[in-house]
């Protein structure tokens, strides 16, 4: 008899701890489910987050700038879309605003050793800095090839310069001597006088700084 209740006993017990067994189960498996997905949430979000990050900063350090920008053109050949598909030489050609610049170049038979480089960052005078030149003594640099020579590689740059690279820098240039720039944001000077009108732009093998003034090597 007493073995009977005992029996009772435990099967009445089991009975009162399996739903609450199961009731456990049950809460642990929706808790578990809910904090995957929190963490599947969150990290979309931080995904997302960083994704909008990269592409914006990407985009603004990219950007042209500079007060002579605003007369390139909008499209075509001669846009800064256009600019980024040719070689330095040939984008030049298409901007009305460097013509001086592109006739001194092929004067100087320079053409093919400026688009065949790579990696290299022109300085690029416009036609107004080329005007500030009294027309004897631009006539008579165009018609000698040897000075032109000095003149234009003196313009160029071995390597690849970002606008932070020119805030205080001294660089090496193809006629050998060194140039040097200073300034900050979207303000540059090189040589201490000659400014940057129109910088940051993009050639499929250079990279391109407007100037207002033509510079002159030391010697």
């Amino acid at each position: 008899m007493n073995a009977r209740i005992r029996r009772i006993a435990v099967t009445v017990a089991a009975a009162a701890v399996l739903p609450l067994a199961l009731s456990a189960c049950s809460d642990n498996s929706g808790d578990a489910t809910k904090s995957d997905s929190s963490s599947k949430d969150s990290a979309s979000a931080s995904a997302s987050d960083d994704g909008m990050t990269g592409s914006g900063s990407t985009t603004a350090a990219d950007q042209p700038f500079g007060p002579a920008c605003s007369a390139v053109p909008k499209s075509g050949a001669g846009s800064f879309d256009g600019m980024a598909q040719d070689p330095v030489a040939t984008a030049a050609s298409n901007n009305p605003a460097l013509s001086t610049l592109v006739a001194a170049v092929k004067k100087a038979g320079l053409v093919d050793t400026l688009n065949n480089a790579q990696g290299i960052t022109v300085f690029a005078p416009t036609n107004d800095a080329f005007a500030k030149i009294p027309k004897a003594t631009l006539d008579k640099v165009l018609n000698d090839k040897a000075q032109l020579t000095k003149i234009l590689t003196y313009h160029v740059v071995g390597q690849k310069l970002m606008p932070k690279d020119l805030e205080k820098g001294s660089f090496a240039t193809l006629e050998k001597s060194k140039l040097t720039t200073s300034g900050s944001g979207e303000s540059y000077t090189v040589n201490g006088s000659a400014k940057v009108v129109c910088g940051n732009v993009t050639t499929a093998n250079a990279h391109v700084y407007i100037i207002d003034t033509v510079l002159m090597p030391s010697s």
